[in-house]
């Protein structure tokens, strides 16, 4: 089965200046080298074939008759390779010359692409030998191949449809309107740019910015092959930095002057075509370009590539510690402004110690800051019953201690009792009635003190339960305002633990490291020996595998083979096949089956790429059917 992994290359040969011969032989290796190891494309870089350095030798007949015979060995010796290659020469076509991409594969040339901006400032002086590209699309002869030859080039493999590619050259990319951009809006996927960009002071991250904004601006992989090792450096200096991005992530690079040569990633496209099927934005305008097909294998059969098994939460500390300040201060805007809007002054809120209402309290906690109002307005209400715990009270105790928010106790388990008397329910039935039963009261409690003081209710649920289905309807499922709606539940725990570090106050981080050691558990059946007995996630399974299995479904648009695929990589050495697979079929499961509970849904700020609100990201009939999701779950025991 395809899905859409392809390995691309960039690749920097040492160049002999003005030896033509020498530098197809350093490409043909690289070219080798690449085609072993799985490449599907390779990316050389400009004027590869001469060297970029070459000066007033371009005007030299020798030189262009040379760069063309090099050419023609490149696409002979190359011919058994299954990669594409795209090369940079100089090409002599009728009185002018341009700089040029070649694009090779198994013996044919499928085109030559040429520079349409040609810079002729500071230390480049190219308009002095190169024309900038004409208007539309000519033919060429050359190494005795009519080729088409012009900017508007699209390249797909007839074998892999996603595989359709684009080349532009070194300059084209730093203009107002890369060339780029018109040609994934034709359908290009993949961007490949030939450069001899020289190296100064800052340059290095200004590069590397925007090879990944066009990649992000294109949806599209973006493959940058710089020249260097072999240039003359006369009045520059070239050092090889080339890179491959993918939709404003940086994949790899070759770092300058590290001295690589060689550069593989592995791109997702059908990743990339998901993100351009939601934009309804990115359309395809009339088709005036020409495609050339070419039968190129470019599917991966493994995946190679890193699969982050934590998609929501930055692995990399500094970047983890700026996502938590920027999460919790769009949760206490959004919170701040609603209040603001409906002039309320107290903020009701249960607390149970657990994870999600500690990180709604601590959000309204700052919201309270931001409008300058007393904590005491902060209203946090404890309601204990069958199944709370010494050790989640004293923490929700703790806590609003800490926080200085005011604090009541109020005990549901009477009023549950009675209500259980009025329907009929046993106290030994500990059925989905006797937990939910406990849920609603405690929403009916938070409501009803909303209303005597004039106040709203705080919803503490987050992502990954609304995900499942793992709340109450009409209980934690309903609130005026959910701050945590739009967080999963392994970014809660992340966001609890900035806190914890960053709050200066042992008392307050004491707690919290205590909350974030306590086992998720809705507290809803008798604790054992005192303990929760009632563990989530034994119920439902691990959020942090769910967590994976909603990002790459919803974000992603994966099929559930390719979730499976990319889960037993990420996974792998923690959980086994069988485990992951079970899991992945209760979430499908629940998903589907709990969408009515999303469709009715109170506000709540997004804070990322994914969210389940009925009025945002996430349009789905309540009435949806699982079963042919379920039948590909199967279909991989």
């Amino acid at each position: 089965m395809k899905y859409g992994f392809s390995t691309v290359a960039a690749a920097v040969p040492r160049v002999t200046v003005g030896d033509c011969m020498a530098n197809a032989d350093a490409v043909l290796a690289l070219a080798r080298e690449a085609d072993e190891k799985g490449a599907a494309l390779v990316v050389f870089p400009e004027l590869c074939l001469t060297g970029y350095t070459c000066g007033d030798l371009f005007t030299q007949e020798h030189l262009l008759d040379q760069a063309l015979k090099a050419l023609e060995r490149v696409v002979t010796e190359g011919a058994g390779l299954s990669c594409a290659l795209v090369v940079g020469l100089p090409f002599r076509f009728g009185a002018s010359l341009y700089n040029v991409a070649a694009v090779v594969h198994q013996g044919k040339i499928c085109g030559l692409v040429p520079k349409t901006y040609i810079p002729n400032y500071g230390e480049f002086y190219e308009l002095r030998h190169f024309q900038p590209a004409f208007e539309g699309l000519k033919e060429a002869a050359v190494c005795g191949q009519t080729v088409p030859f012009g900017t508007g080039l699209l390249f797909c493999s007839s074998i892999d449809p996603l595989f359709r590619f684009g080349v532009e050259i070194c300059e084209d990319l730093w203009a107002p309107a890369p060339p780029s951009t018109d040609l994934c809006r034709r359908g290009a996927l993949v961007m490949c740019n030939l450069s001899a960009g020289n190296e100064t002071v800052g340059k290095e991250q200004y590069r590397r910015d925007l090879v990944t904004m066009q990649s992000a601006r294109d949806v599209c992989a973006y493959v940058y092959a710089g020249a260097g090792d072999g240039e003359s450096t006369t009045d520059s200096v070239f050092s090889g930095h080339s890179m491959v991005a993918e939709n404003g992530v940086l994949r790899g690079e070759l770092a300058p002057f590290s001295g690589g040569s060689l550069l593989l990633r592995q791109v997702d496209l059908s990743y990339l075509s998901h993100d351009r099927l939601k934009m309804n934005t990115f359309f395809a305008p009339a088709d005036d370009f020409k495609t050339v097909t070419l039968p190129l294998h470019a599917s991966d059969e493994r995946v190679t590539r890193f699969v982050d098994p934590d998609p929501f939460v930055p692995s990399d500390p500094a970047k983890r510690a700026e996502r938590c300040a920027s999460i919790l201060t769009m949760q206490a805007w959004g919170l701040k402004r609603r209040l603001e809007h409906t002039h309320c002054k107290t903020a009701v809120i249960g607390i149970s110690g657990g994870l999600d209402s500690t990180l709604a309290l601590l959000v309204t906690c700052r919201a309270f800051d931001m409008l300058g109002l007393d904590k005491s307005g902060v209203v946090a209400i404890t309601m204990p019953c069958f199944g709370t715990t010494s050790r989640t009270k004293n923490n929700a105790y703790g806590l609003c201690s800490a926080l200085g928010v005011s604090l009541m106790e109020v005990s549901i388990a009477e009023a549950v009792k009675v209500h259980f008397s009025d329907i009929g329910q046993s106290m030994d039935d500990h059925d989905v009635t006797f937990e939910n039963a406990q849920a609603r009261e405690r929403t009916q409690v938070l409501m009803d003190v909303a209303n005597k003081r004039g106040g709203m209710v705080i919803g503490t649920g987050d992502l990954s339960e609304l995900a499942l289905g793992w709340a109450t309807y009409n209980g934690d499922h309903m609130s005026m305002y959910g701050v945590n709606a739009s967080v999963p539940k392994m970014l809660v725990r992340h966001l609890v633990a900035y806190v914890a570090d960053t709050c200066g106050r042992d008392d307050l981080s004491r707690v919290l490291r205590d909350i974030l050691d306590t086992p998720v558990s809705p507290e809803l059946l008798p604790p054992t020996d005192g303990e929760i007995s009632q563990k989530t996630e034994d119920l439902v399974g691990p959020y942090r595998l769910h967590d994976f299995f909603l990002y790459n479904t919803l974000r992603c648009g994966f099929t559930p083979a390719k979730v499976y695929l990319l889960a037993k990589k990420a996974f792998e050495g923690v959980y086994d096949d069988a485990f992951i697979l079970s899991w992945l079929r209760v979430f499908y499961r629940r998903f589907f089956a709990q969408q009515f509970k999303r469709s009715c849904l109170p506000d709540g700020p997004k804070v990322g790429s994914v969210t389940l609100s009925p009025r945002g990201d996430w349009r789905m009939p309540s009435d949806a059917v699982a079963a042919s999701w379920l039948r590909e779950v199967d279909g991989l025991r």
